[in-house]
């Protein structure tokens, strides 16, 4: 079968995110060829005896900037009319459910690991097309960002989940968090589980889901609410 999406990521790292791509969801839809993930060194497209892929900073100051002739080079090779440009910045769009969705209806995707300080902002200027952070915080390279924002969209491309109804009851779904999970048994060391899910009474379980996802969302996460 013809992939759904094709994901090309630049890293200067490959090989942390090999376990990834062979384990889980993520690792079933690329076996199964739903997501066609390839992985590419940046270095390959580097110049030069050395392929030098970094440069201090003009006008001073600490840490390598990833240099723009390499980045250029592999982006302009890999490039079609469809492919959406993502580069992985701590200063981006912070990562959404929202945000996944939208990347999940691109067939071609680029990803841009980035590293040191950062990219010659050449290439964020003329070439990406779309920047996402996962978080407020800073990692040692972009490697492991790109990885959350492939596991996070790709469960919302056809025929990743098993089932369907899994993504209307995630968190942040309709943006509330997730409500209370329970398994067998039902009494374990004296703690039982509520009474309504042994009902057999859909609707009253899921108005008790529903209540307990506002209840919580309120509590944790009042900046959903007022969203």
């Amino acid at each position: 079968m013809k992939a759904l999406l094709t994901v090309d990521l630049l890293t200067l790292f490959p090989r942390m995110i090999q376990g990834f791509l062979e384990e889980s969801i993520v690792g079933r839809a690329i076996s199964k060829g739903i997501i066609n993930l390839q992985i590419h060194n940046i270095r390959d497209w580097a110049e030069g005896k050395h392929q030098t892929v970094d440069d201090r900073p003009f006008g001073g100051g600490a840490g390598m900037v990833l240099k723009p002739e390499p980045l250029f080079a592999a982006i302009e090779e890999l490039q079609t009319p469809e492919s959406l440009v993502i580069y992985m910045a701590p200063d981006g769009d912070t990562l959404t459910s929202v945000i996944a969705q939208e990347c999940a209806q691109e067939s071609h995707i680029i990803l841009i690991s980035g590293h040191y300080e950062g990219i010659d902002q050449r290439v964020r200027d003329q070439l990406v097309d779309r920047e996402i952070s996962i978080g407020d915080y800073i990692l040692t390279n972009g490697t492991l960002p790109a990885a959350v924002l492939i596991d996070t969209l790709a469960r919302y491309i056809p025929e990743v989940l098993g089932q369907e109804k899994s993504l209307t009851q995630d968190t942040f779904s309709d943006n509330l968090l997730s409500f209370p999970q329970y398994t067998r048994p039902e009494n374990f060391r004296g703690h039982r589980i509520p009474e309504v899910l042994l009902s057999g009474n859909h609707q009253s379980i899921a108005k008790w889901r529903r209540d307990c996802q506002n209840e919580k969302t309120k509590k944790k996460r009042p900046d959903i609410i007022q969203k």
